[in-house]
């Protein structure tokens, strides 16, 4: 192979971008409107499940390992809450992002006691999920601004 093919070659190898990482998020509401938002606004992440209850999120969530968790509270079977709790004693280490249309000071109080990284307000979806899930990947708590602690 002549120098300028070896050169032509090593750039184009070069040009190609390394594969990103895209973390694996799995999400959990009973609403399908919500979760059709949520697929929607997430394509930079690898969604690997949705759940509508609490107890498909615990098996699906100890079936596929996400590196995130996006529930809801208020689900039927298992609050999210409890399925966090569940999932913890079970060994997960999926960080926790709620979202939730509760604002109340006790509900934000119980998700952070099992671990919660997360608490975003339905109502500011769009402006502080993805803010969310990066501080929750790096290990950092964020809770949508417009809660009162």
């Amino acid at each position: 192979m002549s120098e300028e093919a070896v050169s032509q070659s090593a750039h184009s190898h070069s040009a190609q971008q390394e594969p990103k990482f895209r973390p694996k998020l799995l999400l959990a509401d009973d609403h399908d409107m919500v979760l059709e938002r949520l697929l929607s606004m997430l394509v930079e992440y690898q969604v690997v499940g949705t759940a509508h209850n609490g107890s498909d999120l615990v098996s699906k969530a100890l079936q596929l390992q996400p590196d995130v968790i996006v529930s809801d509270i208020t689900m039927p079977v298992l609050n999210g809450i409890d399925a966090a709790h569940e999932l913890h004693k079970a060994g997960s280490t999926a960080k926790f992002v709620f979202l939730t249309v509760h604002v109340q000071p006790a509900f934000l109080e119980a998700c952070f006691a099992e671990g919660a990284l997360g608490f975003v307000t339905k109502s500011h979806l769009g402006t502080d999920l993805l803010p969310a899930l990066k501080d929750a990947l790096c290990g950092r708590c964020f809770i949508s601004p417009c809660i009162r602690r």
